[in-house]
Formats: C-alpha cells, sequence, structure tokens
C-alpha cells in the first residue's frame, strides 16, 4: 500500500460538509434577489410612513369655502362706533429755560459770606454772596464830608450874592464883582451837585457788595469760594441760576404738518401740547404752543416751534431731551374701528364686515387719522356695523364664521340674527381713555389679501 492510500481522511473536510450541486448551483444569484426584496421592503414602509393617513383635505382647504371644511371659522369681532378722534403730531424737543442769568459782581472786592446752597431754590432777591463793604462804606463817608464842605460854601456864596446885589443897587459897586459873584454861587452849587453823585455812587456799590439772585430760579454751583477777590470781569462768573417755572420746550416739526397748526392759530385757538420722556411712556408737564419760528431749516426740512409749561413741580429740567405730542385738531363723531381690523392687500385698505347670516365681506375702506388702539374710518363704514379683529388671516369673502366669546361679548350681533337673539359689542380699548400719541392714518394693521380657493 502506497503513502496515500495509508493517509487517513482529514477530519475538516467531509463529505456531510461539502457542497450538493443538486440545491446549490448558484449561491450569488440567490443572495442578490434576497438583498432586492428587503430593499423594496424598506422603501415601501418609508413610503407608508411618510404619507399622512388623516382624512383626505377637501378642496379649497378654507373654513366655509367651497367643498371646504365643514366647521365656520372661530373669530372674534368689534362693532364701529362713534367717537372723537384726537390729531396729534409728534417731535423731539429740548427743554430750554426762559432765562438763564450768568451771575457777575458790578464791583471788585473780597467774598466775605456766601449765603447760598448749591442747587438750591431761590427767589428773586435773595442774597447769594457777600463783598466786603468797609471800603465802600469809607468812601461813602469821605463823599458826604465833601458835601457838607461844599455845601457850606454854597450858602457863604449866596450870602455874599444878596449883600453885592443891595449894594449894586446902590450904585455902590461894579457890575463885574456882582457878575463874579453869581458864577462862584453856580460853582458852588455844582460842586454840591457832584459831592451827591459821589454819595450816591458809593451807596450804589454797598448795594453791589450784596450780589442778589435776579430771577426766581435754582443756584448752580458755585465758581468762586469764601475769601476770593472778585472783579467784574470774572470768566465763568459768580453761580449760574436758571429760571425754572415757566419752562420752555423748544421742538421741530416736518415742514408739512405746519399749515394746519396755523389754520389753528390764526383761528386764534389754543394748542395744546404734553411732554413726556425719552422712552415716550411718562408724561412729564402739559403745556401750551407759545410760537413758530420765522422760517423752514432747509437742510431738514422741519420748523422749529416753542411750547410754555407752568412745570410747577420741576419735571422738565434745563437741556433735557423729551418727546413732544402737539394736539392740532379733534374729529368729532368720528366712525372708529380697532386697528386689528385693518386688512391689506390686493383691494388695498379693507376689513372683513360679519354679515346677520354669520358670513363675512370684504369692505374696502378709507381710513382717516387715528392712534395705536384705534383708527378712524372716513369711508366704507357705519356706526354700528361688525368687523372681524382676529382670525381674518384665514378668512375671505363669504365664508363662514363662528364668533368666539359667547353671545354677549364682543359684538355677536352678526350670529346672534340667525339664532333669533340679540346681542352687543365693544372694541378693545377706549379713546378716552387712551393717552393719544402720533395722529397717523392707518399706521397699524395686518397684511394681507382676500383668500381665494
Amino acid at each position: 500500500m502506497n503513502d496515500f492510500q495509508s493517509k487517513p481522511p482529514d477530519p475538516q473536510y467531509s463529505p456531510a460538509f461539502a457542497p450538493d450541486p443538486a440545491t446549490d448551483r448558484h449561491p450569488p444569484l440567490r443572495n442578490r434577489w434576497f438583498i432586492a426584496v428587503c430593499v423594496v421592503v424598506v422603501l415601501g414602509l418609508a413610503a407608508w410612513l411618510l404619507t399622512p393617513h388623516g382624512a383626505k383635505a377637501p378642496a379649497g382647504g378654507r373654513y366655509g369655502g367651497p367643498g371646504g371644511m365643514s366647521g365656520p371659522m372661530p373669530v372674534a369681532v368689534a362693532q364701529a362706533k362713534s367717537g372723537t378722534m384726537p390729531i396729534v403730531v409728534n417731535g423731539l424737543g429740548t427743554v430750554t429755560p426762559v432765562t438763564t442769568v450768568t451771575v457777575q459782581s458790578q464791583i471788585s472786592g473780597q467774598i466775605v459770606q456766601i449765603a447760598f446752597k448749591e442747587g438750591q431754590s431761590v427767589r428773586k432777591g435773595d442774597l447769594l454772596m457777600l463783598i466786603d463793604p468797609r471800603p465802600y462804606q469809607v468812601a461813602l463817608e469821605q463823599a458826604e464830608g465833601a458835601l457838607a464842605r461844599d455845601k457850606a460854601l454854597l450858602a457863604n456864596a449866596r450870602t455874599d450874592l444878596e449883600r453885592y446885589t443891595t449894594l449894586f443897587s446902590q450904585d455902590s459897586i461894579a457890575e463885574q464883582q456882582l457878575a463874579t459873584q453869581k458864577a462862584l454861587v453856580a460853582q458852588d452849587e455844582g460842586t454840591v451837585k457832584t459831592d451827591q453823585a459821589a454819595i450816591d455812587a458809593a451807596k450804589l456799590n454797598l448795594i453791589y457788595c450784596h450780589i442778589t439772585s435776579p430771577v426766581d430760579g435754582r443756584a448752580g454751583l458755585q465758581q468762586v469760594t469764601l475769601g476770593n477777590y472778585v472783579t467784574p470781569a470774572e470768566a465763568n462768573g459768580l453761580v449760574v441760576v436758571t429760571q425754572l417755572k415757566p419752562i420752555t420746550v423748544v421742538f421741530a416739526l416736518p415742514e408739512d404738518e405746519i399749515p394746519p397748526i396755523q389754520e389753528q392759530l390764526q383761528a386764534g385757538k389754543t394748542l395744546p401740547v404734553t411732554a413726556f420722556d425719552r422712552a415716550h411712556v411718562n408724561q412729564l408737564a402739559v403745556g401750551a404752543l407759545q410760537s413758530l419760528d420765522s422760517q423752514i431749516d432747509t437742510t431738514t426740512g422741519t420748523l422749529k416751534l416753542k411750547a410754555v409749561f407752568a412745570n410747577p413741580d420741576e419735571k422738565l429740567f434745563p437741556n433735557q431731551f423729551v418727546n413732544v405730542d402737539l394736539l392740532v385738531n379733534t374729529l368729532q363723531d368720528a366712525v372708529l374701528i380697532p386697528q386689528q381690523a385693518v386688512q391689506r392687500g390686493a383691494p388695498g385698505t379693507f376689513v372683513y364686515v360679519a354679515n346677520a347670516d354669520r358670513t363675512v365681506s370684504v369692505r374696502k375702506v378709507t381710513l382717516g387719522p387715528g392712534d395705536p388702539t384705534n383708527v378712524s374710518v372716513q369711508d366704507g363704514l357705519k356706526v354700528g356695523e361688525t368687523v372681524v379683529i382676529d382670525g381674518a388671516d384665514r378668512l375671505k369673502d363669504g365664508a363662514k364664521i363662528l364668533v368666539r366669546g359667547g353671545s354677549a361679548s364682543q359684538g355677536q350681533a352678526a350670529g346672534a340674527g340667525a339664532a333669533g337673539g340679540t346681542a352687543t359689542s365693544s372694541s378693545p380699548g377706549d379713546t378716552q381713555q387712551h393717552q393719544h400719541r402720533r395722529g397717523t392714518h392707518g399706521q397699524s394693521g395686518n397684511s394681507g389679501s382676500p383668500s381665494s380657493s
């Protein structure tokens, strides 16, 4: 027996593990079919998961539209009402005091007293500072002494003049001597007047030693201290006193806003002006328009106006920036609707009017002045008609609506007709309770156009 016949068989290679030609003729082809089936199943499952399985959307896709959803569109409504609409223009202004005085000394001397505190409110005539009066008191006494001496000389000259007059009448003296005596009397009279003027000047200097406030106002920071020697030519003065009551505000308005204001002023009307803080939130003071500037600023196209305020609580402070609201006119019996009701789109400016059959109609309107809450309607709407103020973005002409809030809220008068009942409505925001700002012509509102499927 040879080596090949005597070698034992390999245990890892056995006929039991050998491929069966009858069953595995094409193993690669079977694997490809299995992979293809798996891919088809995965793609089908993904498509099924990504496809919405809700109810089929009806044609139109809008509330109340033809072929649309069966339910009406929930909306909030309000009635157009009659009221007043102030026409207000707004500008940015600066608080400007009526009087600002830089107090100066009118004499030279040493400061011996400071009678005010920095930032203190002072009245006209209140003592601010005192300059040493002793040099001027001495000058006054000297002038008074010179006056007494010269008065005595004048009295003696007048006595001689009377004597010379009598002697001249008796032809005892020459006429020239009488004329000389008359000139001496006139000279002494002039000297006495000069002495009197020196006394008045000395008394005036004594008054100038007392530096007082020239106006009612507030004293600023002192520029000199006790013991300083001051003169009438101090660079920064001694102290600045600013008048706060009354006070003015200078503000600018566009030139297009001026003609209506001029018409009101020429008619003799007083235009109220309200000052607000920088954020236009807190009201500071209420005053009146005082005057207009004489020319328009060509660089900005604006005109300066000045308003005066009593400022009793001193909320307006010099050089403060404020927002100014000028009430030009007030519309009476205007048709008012909430700003939310205004829509803008292809028809222009329009509103959705709620009808008695629980549908809405597109109504084109012409807007007038408004405020952040309400806007006036000049044409296209009447008092008492109901407009949609919420939910209009999903409406179209003829759409069905359902008024939210119950039968007694937000003016369900449109839907109450079909139910056989009545309802009242009220628009949000009352023009009498709202602090009006700038007069606008429909500045706010929703953008869009009436939908069509």
